[in-house]
């Protein structure tokens, strides 16, 4: 319910934290937020049946521009101006299609993909630190502080306007062809490419089902009858998925032509985990500041350390099941014991699986923090 209660219209990213949240806290990272990114427009809001504090965030109109031309977002062309897409320039923003329509020009997935970016990039200085997290210079504070559990949770908000005419449009519609543009709008290239695949391969599937009805309708019931047609249908399918991975090749990159994505760049390096720890050099690829860890520390650590305990618990369970399945053995050749208790070693085994599960569990996420260093 409170997820679809919007106390302010203007917003498009939501930030919520845990009820146990002090003030402090929330002001230190309100603070931050307001100095170390002036573009974006915070509001606090409590939640009272839950009992939870939020920022809602947003932007203006010509911060989202500065915020497209720093991420070089692609976006299309008048006409006039040679059309196609083009990564967004401020210099060049009349260039641009719909560039005078605040409300359109930006999709609300366009809007939310530039305010998380900014989130994302709130970097902590030489010796900042809240409570007990100490974070190092250069490193995203937010994404550090969403890993401690101090942010409960970072989330775009849905447009109702918007999902209603996608319900009609998608959700509602009966033999119709899905509006894929409306969705790349809304849910961004990556969502619509997935479902454009997925009605191209629900439509592909109809030519082997009918030819295998068809194939089963027309069979004897002798043998040899059906190993022709196996064969036969083998043959078909092997030229069908052939056609269809080649067909779908030109549909997609039709999609990706239409959607700028085509020759769009490779994507710049994803910031390391907020776990990660190391040295902070120059990147000879990037040419930009990063965190390193030598290789040989880590290939260290791993035969040192992580191939250690996974052969200790590997020999703890095979030790536990061999244990078990003896005492199985020892119960049953007893003849006088009562009935359930032959079930005994079953139920120990079923609650040694459960505690090893939650064991290894916990020493699976330590290895992976610790290999992250």
């Amino acid at each position: 319910a409170w997820m679809k209660t919007v106390p302010t219209e203007n917003c498009d990213v939501l930030m919520t934290f845990p009820d146990t949240t002090d003030d402090h806290t929330l002001l230190w990272l309100l603070n931050h937020i307001r100095l170390g990114i002036p573009e974006l427009i915070v509001q606090v809001r409590h939640h009272k049946h839950t009992r939870v504090y939020a920022f809602f965030v947003t932007a203006t109109y010509e911060s989202l521009l500065r915020g497209a031309d720093e991420i070089g977002l692609r976006k299309p062309v008048k006409a006039e101006f040679g059309g196609g897409m083009r990564s967004f320039s401020c210099e060049e923003d009349y260039i641009y299609e719909n560039i005078e329509n605040e409300l359109y020009f930006f999709t609300s997935q366009e809007r939310q993909n530039i305010i998380r970016y900014w989130l994302e990039n709130l970097r902590a200085k030489q010796g900042e630190s809240l409570h007990n997290i100490h974070f190092l210079e250069g490193q995203p504070i937010i994404p550090e502080l969403a890993a401690r559990g101090v942010i409960q949770q970072v989330f775009p908000l849905h447009e109702q306007r918007i999902l209603k005419r996608l319900m009609k449009s998608w959700v509602q519609a009966v033999c119709e062809a899905q509006p894929l543009d409306d969705i790349c709008d809304y849910f961004g290239v990556k969502i619509a490419m997935y479902f454009a695949w997925l009605g191209f391969y629900t439509s592909a599937m109809v030519y082997p089902a009918v030819f295998g009805s068809i194939l089963y309708t027309f069979t004897e019931s002798d043998q040899t009858s059906q190993d022709i047609s196996c064969v036969v249908f083998a043959i078909f399918n092997v030229i069908w998925a052939t056609l269809f991975l080649e067909e779908w090749k030109r549909r997609g990159a039709e999609f990706a032509y239409k959607w700028g994505t085509l020759d769009t760049p490779p994507e710049s390096i994803e910031e390391p985990r907020p776990q990660f720890r190391g040295i902070k050099r120059i990147s000879p690829v990037t040419s930009v500041e990063e965190f390193y860890y030598p290789p040989w520390k880590r290939l260290l650590f791993q035969c040192l350390v992580s191939l250690p305990v996974c052969l200790a618990c590997l020999s703890l369970v095979f030790l536990l099941m061999l244990g078990c399945f003896q005492l199985q053995e020892f119960v049953l050749s007893i003849q006088e014991l009562p009935r359930i208790i032959r079930f005994l070693p079953k139920i120990i085994l079923a609650v040694i699986v459960t505690a090893c599960d939650e064991l290894y569990k916990k020493v699976a996420y330590w290895l992976n923090d610790m290999g992250a260093w």
